[in-house]
């Protein structure tokens, strides 16, 4: 019984970390191998494909079964994905959670096995269709490009503030000057604030000036003012914000920890560092040999000297020891 319950004692232990380790070292081995990576970004690819074939009846209606059979083999490949790259962490999960790639990568695919989501199938598409964004884990350019975008919402909120109010500002001053000669384009605010938007990329900005004419020559300063701050000032301004959010991004990018971003190692560099390894591990393993048996010496020796002393101190003590008066004799 006893031997019994230190079984399922045992079995009910979590796995040593030497075995977390050893698995840790195995599949990152393989989801840092190059082919791996291109295996996931061609099985990305080849998930777009099949979204933008969907789109066609006909092809539907003659392949829906081998479609649905590529589909599912695509959220195979990413279900093993994410566990090959959960394992990889096994020895140090919480830089798992760290990655937002990863959480969006585990969020994609837990979502694929949710019911709700599987009977509905637009939001299922939507889904499939954010695999696509996967590719940027496998494109350092794209990641940059991505997390600069990201970066830059703030700035651009602010920029999507101060056009609003001068989109707002000049349909006013629009409608009161044009409302009546052009109600097409200025009879209300927001026929004015559409035209101007319009006008922003300067296409028929040459009509609208012409027509502006006709009702009063201040209309030149109207529209000059305009595309001054609409086309040059706010645009000059976004284009600011994004330059400075894909700068901030590529330091991002450059300063990120080798724990996510591994170095790439030429295979003769890491052939030779393996073996500076196990030659470094080897003469270890020979001075705490080396060790062991000098402390057994030293304890040996130890041992002998304190029995030779106590062999010294016998005779000494039993010579000394006076003799005992035999019983009944006198003094």
């Amino acid at each position: 019984m006893s031997d019994e319950s230190d079984q399922h004692q045992h079995a009910a232990e979590p796995m040593p970390l030497s075995a977390r380790r050893d698995l840790a070292r195995r599949c990152r081995a393989v989801t840092e191998a190059r082919w791996f990576a291109l295996t996931v970004f061609t099985v990305i690819l080849a998930n777009a494909a099949l979204l933008g074939v969907e789109t066609y009846t006909g092809l539907v209606a003659d392949w829906q079964h081998w479609l649905r059979l590529a589909e599912h083999a695509c959220l195979a490949v990413f279900t093993i994905e994410i566990l090959l790259r959960l394992a990889a962490h096994a020895d140090r999960p919480r830089e798992f959670w760290k990655d937002p790639w990863n959480l969006f990568d585990l969020a994609v695919v837990l979502c694929a096995f949710l019911p709700v989501v599987r009977e509905n199938t637009t939001v299922l598409r939507l889904l499939r269709l954010a695999r696509v964004l996967r590719t940027a884990r496998f494109l350092p350019q794209l990641r940059i490009v991505l997390v600069a975008v990201a970066r830059s919402l703030p700035g651009t909120l602010s920029f999507l503030l101060v056009g609003a109010l001068l989109l707002y500002v000049y349909a006013m001053v629009g409608w009161v000057f044009f409302g009546r000669s052009n109600p097409e384009h200025y009879g209300s605010v927001g026929r004015a604030v559409l035209t101007l938007f319009l006008l922003m990329t300067l296409d028929g900005i040459g009509d609208a000036v012409r027509a502006g004419l006709e009702v009063s020559r201040w209309s030149l300063l109207y529209y000059a003012s305009y595309v001054l701050l609409a086309s040059f000032v706010l645009v000059n301004v976004l284009i600011g914000v994004v330059l400075t959010s894909l700068e901030e991004a590529r330091e991002l990018e450059r300063d990120e920890p080798p724990a996510r971003r591994p170095a790439p190692v030429a295979p003769e560099e890491g052939r030779h560092l393996a073996e500076r390894i196990a030659t470094a591990r080897r003469a270890l393993d020979d001075l705490e040999r080396d060790l062991r048996r000098d402390s057994e010496r030293d304890s040996e020796r130890d041992s002998e000297r304190e029995t030779e002393h106590g062999r010294a101190r016998t005779p000494l003590a039993a010579a000394g020891e006076p003799a005992l008066p035999a019983p009944g004799s006198g003094p």
